[in-house]
This record gives C-alpha cells, sequence and structure tokens, in this order.
C-alpha cells in the first residue's frame, strides 16, 4: 500500500468523514489503487487544506458535528478557486429530500451507507475521468484565447510604434487604478487596457499622430477616432470569453455606457476612459498633475475614480545610446533613429519604436532583402548600478 505522500498519477482525493473507521476504509481503498489521499474528520480543517491544495474531487460526509457536508458544499462552491471540484457526498441519510438537498448544495453525486467498495471505485474514477476532460478542455481553451490576444497585440505593434507605446502607457494607468481602487482579480480590465486601441489599425499614421500630439484636429480626424473602439469591439465580440472586455472598449470613449450592462463592464469602460484621457494630457507634455486638475474641472468623471489616479506619474527608464549591428539587437531596445533603406527610399522602421521580436525579425528580413544599415542606433534601458 503506498504512503499518501508519494505522487500519484491517478488523482488527489480529499475525504472528509467523522467517523474514523469510514475514515480509515476509504483511505485505504483509495491508496491502494493510486490515488493520494487526506483526510480529515471535520469540515474546517478540510476547507482550509483544499485551500492550500485543490484536490481532484472532494469525498464528503454530509452528518458531521459543527458543520454539516452541505455546508462545506456551499462554501466550497463560493470559492471561486474550489467551486469547479467535484463533490461526492457519502452518507447514511438516503431520502429523496437529502440527496436534493445534496445536489442543491453543490454536489455531484450521492452514494448511501452503508457503501459497497466497488461502487465508489466506479463512481469516484467516472467523476475524475470527467474532471480531467474538463480541465484538459479549459487549458485548451486558455491556450487558444492566449494566442489569440497575443496575435492581436502583435498585430497593434506590427502596425504602428506609437499604437503599441501608448497601449501600454494606457495599461501602465489602468494597472495604477485598479491597484488603488483594490479590484480583485482585473484581468478584463487589463486585457481591454492592452488592446483599447486594437481598432486604430484601420487609421493612416498620421492621424494617429495628429490625435495624440496636435492640438488642432480636422472634423474627419475626430470623426475616424471615435469609430475605432467599435472597431476594436467587433474584432474582439468574435472569440470567445471576451464579450465583456469587448463591451469595455467600446465604451471607452463614452461617459456613460448602456444601462444594460454589467456593473463591471460599465466600471471597466469609465476607468478606461480616465486612462485613455490621461494618457492623452501626458502625451502632449501636460504633467500627470496638472491633467488630473483638468479631467476634474471637467466634472464628466467620477471624483472616486479621479481619486484613485491621484499620484501616479509615468515609469521612468533610464537609456543609454549605442550603436549594434542588427544581429545584436534584443526585445526591449528603442530606435534612436529612423531606419531607411541603403538607399535612403523606404522608412523601415520610426525613431521610437520599441523593439519586439517581430520589429528584429523584419529589420534582419530587410537587411537581407532590400539593404539597411549595418549599425543602428538604440536606446538600451540602464540596469541599477549602472551596469548592463
Amino acid at each position: 500500500m503506498p504512503p499518501t505522500d508519494v505522487p500519484s498519477t491517478e488523482g488527489n482525493i480529499l475525504v472528509v468523514d467523522d467517523n474514523p473507521d469510514n475514515l480509515r476504509l476509504l483511505e485505504q481503498m483509495l491508496q491502494h489503487d493510486g490515488y493520494r489521499v487526506r483526510s480529515f474528520p471535520g469540515g474546517r480543517l478540510a476547507l482550509t487544506a483544499a485551500d492550500l491544495e485543490p484536490p481532484d474531487l472532494i469525498l464528503l460526509d454530509v452528518n458531521m458535528p459543527q458543520m454539516n457536508g452541505y455546508e462545506v458544499c456551499e462554501q466550497l462552491k463560493s470559492n471561486p478557486r474550489l467551486s469547479g471540484i467535484p463533490v461526492v457526498f457519502l452518507s447514511a441519510m438516503d431520502s429523496l429530500q437529502d440527496k436534493i438537498k445534496g445536489f442543491q448544495s453543490g454536489g455531484l453525486d450521492y452514494i448511501s451507507k452503508p457503501f459497497q467498495v466497488e461502487e465508489v471505485r466506479a463512481r469516484l474514477e467516472t467523476h475524475i475521468k470527467l474532471r480531467r476532460a474538463q480541465q484538459a478542455e479549459h487549458d485548451l481553451l486558455e491556450r487558444t484565447l492566449g494566442g489569440t490576444v497575443g496575435v492581436l497585440w502583435d498585430l497593434v505593434q506590427l502596425t504602428s510604434p506609437l499604437l503599441a507605446m501608448r497601449s501600454q502607457a494606457i495599461l501602465d494607468i489602468v494597472l495604477w487604478i485598479t491597484k488603488r481602487m483594490q479590484i480583485q482579480d482585473p484581468w478584463q480590465y487589463e486585457l481591454a487596457a492592452r488592446l483599447s486601441l486594437v481598432g486604430c489599425i484601420t487609421l493612416p499614421d498620421e492621424v494617429i499622430e495628429r490625435i495624440y500630439f496636435s492640438q488642432s484636429l480636422t472634423a474627419e480626424d475626430q470623426r475616424m477616432f471615435q469609430a475605432h473602439p467599435e472597431t476594436g469591439a467587433r474584432l474582439l465580440s468574435k472569440i470567445p470569453r471576451l464579450d465583456a472586455v469587448a463591451e469595455i472598449i467600446r465604451g471607452q470613449q463614452k461617459p456613460e455606457i448602456h444601462a444594460s450592462s454589467s456593473e463591471d463592464v460599465k466600471k471597466g469602460a469609465q476607468i478606461l476612459h480616465v486612462a485613455l484621457e490621461m494618457d492623452r494630457k501626458i502625451c502632449r507634455g501636460i504633467t500627470p498633475a496638472f491633467a488630473l486638475a483638468e479631467l476634474r474641472l471637467s466634472r464628466r468623471f467620477d471624483p472616486n475614480l479621479l481619486g484613485a489616479v491621484d499620484g501616479y506619474a509615468p515609469p521612468v527608464t533610464d537609456y543609454e545610446v549605442r550603436r549594434l549591428p542588427i544581429r545584436d539587437l534584443h526585445v526591449g531596445m528603442v530606435l534612436e533613429k529612423n531606419v531607411l533603406s541603403k538607399d535612403g527610399n523606404l522608412l523601415i522602421l520610426k525613431e521610437g519604436t520599441v523593439l519586439t521580436e517581430i520589429w528584429i525579425q523584419r529589420l534582419e528580413n530587410f537587411a537581407k532583402a532590400r539593404g539597411a544599415g549595418d549599425l543602428l542606433d538604440v536606446r538600451i534601458p540602464k540596469l541599477a548600478g549602472g551596469g548592463e
């Protein structure tokens, strides 16, 4: 019989039962089948153990002192981190009402005592297989989502270095706000900030530059820029699980969005709106303190939200300029000058571009196909202490 601390390929099961004989029998059976087992005589200890290390399945007695099985299950299901763990009740209370109560509290199955070892074994094996299949599907969806978002971000960087820099600046402000507001798990807000300008890939570079650096904009400039959130939202709405992110991006230029939207979407759109306005002002040379004062004077924003912006300053990185061959370039370096083809007729990359893998590959390919300067002037972030 393997000891309980030996890693198991079968799974990790948490057993909760106040009857020592039942606990011992279940431990022996499950260990013999190759499971790693943690057993507890009460619900509170089991909840703590599950939170520290979530199991693959919980086998849970119903009739226990202090906290019964139904209460334990309800607490598990109220915890987002543990809510997906299958719970199988094991109880001598086998009336229809008892079983219904078990399912209503979040249980997946109900085994009556006295139990048959083979029945318990078969049911647990089935539920763990289903759980693993669900986890595999979830992991696949997460990787697919991450890859899709990564492609969109690469598209933004490939289309315009300015859009990439502004998107990063907007994300920095949103991160500051969500931290100050103590928002738990703000991934949707962060993703909306990262992709807030994805709709701008349809705009000419000169329009984007005027939007960020010019005080006088044409009516057509304004019209094109005001249309980009809808373009970005349409792109993202086609990706599963990003409906809320798409709605936040759609509402980024509006003080108020549709009344039917969820509170998370409304709050996310308001945060993104403030971040966008702050960034545009800072980009035009206004200090963060004066930019915030202007937003307050406009009376268009929630004072509590503006209070969360107080104290924000863009991160400052100290650079040194070096001349390097293309083969020695690294991600994160910044172009000091425009990169032109050898004949000077083609602009390959603009000054200020933050180099990514895609941009470095572009430089390498242009150098091979059309010729580019052998040595490029780049800004390299200095590390603390002055060394590289």
